[in-house]
């Protein structure tokens, strides 16, 4: 399911335990049952004109006499590179396009392990020594496929 609807980017914020982000819906736009279907689901956020997608809870709906707000819980392993990106965008109205994810509510909370990682001067990335590298994922793959063939 995919609703869209013109709206202003009202806030993002991000404490210690989530990041939140805010739009204002006016007009027609409110009246669309999308909306209600797709609250407590996880979406994923595209702007018109950002290439960047954010993944989300879509928290809730509140409404009163003058706009519809939505608030959306951002998923914890978004990159800085998406988060600027789309937040840069914070304050002004767009075409807020919110699609149906298939990754379940559960699934949006796990914790996942990430690599570690540090990026010298030179933007050089060092990956920390005992995680696993590619030549182990070509490795596990070859075996897979060994495996499969016999």
């Amino acid at each position: 399911m995919q609703v869209t609807v013109k709206a202003n980017f009202n806030k993002q914020t991000k404490d210690s335990k989530k990041e939140l982000v805010q739009f204002y819906v006016k007009g027609e736009d409110e009246k669309k049952q999308e909306l209600n279907q797709l609250t407590r689901e996880v979406v994923e956020l595209e702007i018109e004109g950002v290439d960047q997608k954010l993944t989300c809870e879509f928290s809730k709906t509140t409404k009163d006499n003058k706009k519809t707000t939505l608030e959306f819980i951002v998923k914890g392993d978004t990159s800085a590179e998406q988060s600027f990106n789309f937040y840069k965008r914070a304050g002004s109205d767009v075409t807020l396009n919110i699609v149906e994810s298939q990754m379940s509510i559960d699934e949006f909370y796990e914790e996942h392990e990430g690599v570690e990682y540090q990026v010298d001067q030179g933007g050089n990335v060092n990956v920390s020594p005992g995680q696993m590298s590619l030549d182990d994922v070509k490795d596990e793959a070859k075996e897979a496929l060994e495996e499969i063939s016999h």
